[in-house]
């Protein structure tokens, strides 16, 4: 805790970011959990609840590139704050939702919130870079995974809280509050002028446009093997993810017949698992990618356990784990991105990197809905985590391929 302190004082710009990433988090869990709430209340059938899932994954694949595009062109704290304003009517209009007959605000509005989502998230993971010193990357992404537990913690379990006592509208009404207030926490962060060179690139180059970056995108990674093995990362490991994350509420549901309050308190565990991922991931300063292949490898290997196990209470330990080695596992990966991509190409490669991930994740959603009709839910989670073990396997002898065939070009 003595170490978060004390990089916050060091760090007071990305300070506001991280309480803003909190704000909005949470803000968000809120809504998410009384729309889904609301949806069922007004329609009984889970049709409406998966196509409101669908809508949500939909504007990254058109707007994720588009939003790494402009924060590499435009300022990132502008984007941030344009992007949290916009959405604020958005996010109270679910309060008109009143019957069946209203289901089309959800879809328009939730389409909306999540295109702002996707044109903010690669603008903010590309600002980080240009906020904090450059030997406090890795400890700043770890405290990226503390913001993720606490929005888990505060807003997935307390969301389900507030939806109960106060309705779903007092839910919708803190989720557009929440917008305006961390626009406010944003808006005292001092401009950048780090990535102004890149406009006056763009008037020498006729071809500086989305296709000619990702041109350069694609040098990048033949140029760092720890580059291209993190995007074939986001590429294998969120078709894996979209299983847990159908999976934690069945378990607690029909596994542990623990309900509603099993979902919050597995969601709960995960949180405090990435709270703690901070303790060590803070301290890795080398061998990023090993350690990140390491704790890939854990994660399924927790899984597996997992889908062994049947006292609630060893679940909820198991969890904890879990999300341990996952937060220490995005810490390395997402320190390898920003060390290895230039400030002024970030934009468009987290932009990239979202789009995949969150596309991936849906369709691993849909795909896992669909199995479980045919394969029952223990089988699926013993499934998914040999999926991690053997993509952590796979990754590493991709690694030491590219490695070895790099050893005799440097002894020439």
């Amino acid at each position: 805790m003595t170490n978060a302190i004390n990089i916050f004082r060091q760090e007071k710009n990305y300070l506001r970011l991280f309480l803003a990433g909190i704000v909005n988090g949470i803000g968000d869990r809120f809504s998410q959990v009384a729309l889904l709430a609301l949806l069922l209340e007004l329609t009984g059938s889970g049709f409406a609840v998966g196509v409101a899932l669908a809508i949500r994954v939909v504007p990254f694949l058109l707007f994720g590139p588009l939003g790494g595009f402009l924060a590499d062109r435009f300022s990132r704290k502008k984007i941030l704050i344009i992007t949290d304003l916009s959405r604020i009517t958005f996010a109270i209009s679910f309060v008109l939702v009143n019957n069946e007959s209203d289901i089309w605000i959800v879809y328009l509005s939730t389409f909306v919130l999540a295109a702002g989502e996707a044109i903010y998230a690669p603008a903010r993971k590309s600002f980080i870079p240009l906020l904090v010193k450059k030997e406090n990357i890795i400890k700043i992404n770890s405290l990226e995974q503390v913001m993720l537990g606490a929005v888990l913690i505060g807003g997935s379990f307390s969301g389900g809280i507030v939806t109960f006592f106060f309705g779903p509208d007092m839910a919708f009404w803190f989720n557009g509050l929440s917008f305006l207030i961390a626009a406010m926490i944003i808006f005292p962060i001092p401009f950048t002028n780090k990535n102004r060179h890149i406009q006056k690139n763009d008037k020498k180059n006729s071809e500086s446009n989305i296709f000619h970056s990702i041109k350069n995108i694609k040098k990048l990674m033949i140029a760092s093997s720890a580059l291209y093995i993190a995007f074939l990362f986001e590429f294998i490991v969120p078709l894996f993810n979209g299983i847990d994350n159908v999976l934690i509420s069945i378990y607690a549901v029909q596994e542990f017949n623990l309900g509603d309050v099993g979902v919050g308190l597995f969601y709960g565990a995960l949180g405090i698992g990435l709270m703690l991922s901070f303790i060590i991931a803070q301290r890795i300063h080398q061998h990023l990618l090993l350690i990140g292949l390491a704790t890939l490898i854990l994660e399924g290997l927790f899984l597996i356990i997992l889908s062994r196990v049947h006292l609630a209470f060893i679940a909820f330990i198991v969890y904890i784990s879990i999300s341990f080695v996952s937060g220490i596992c995005n810490t390395c990966f997402d320190s390898i991105v920003m060390k290895e991509t230039p400030s002024d190409h970030q934009g468009l490669v987290f932009g990239l990197l979202a789009t995949i991930s969150n596309t991936l994740i849906g369709i691993s959603m849909f795909g896992a809905g669909i199995i479980l009709e045919v394969v029952n839910n223990r089988m699926l989670g013993l499934i998914g985590g040999m999926g991690f073990i053997l993509t952590g396997l796979f990754l590493f002898v991709v690694y030491s391929s590219i490695k070895e065939k790099e050893l005799p070009t440097l002894r020439e």
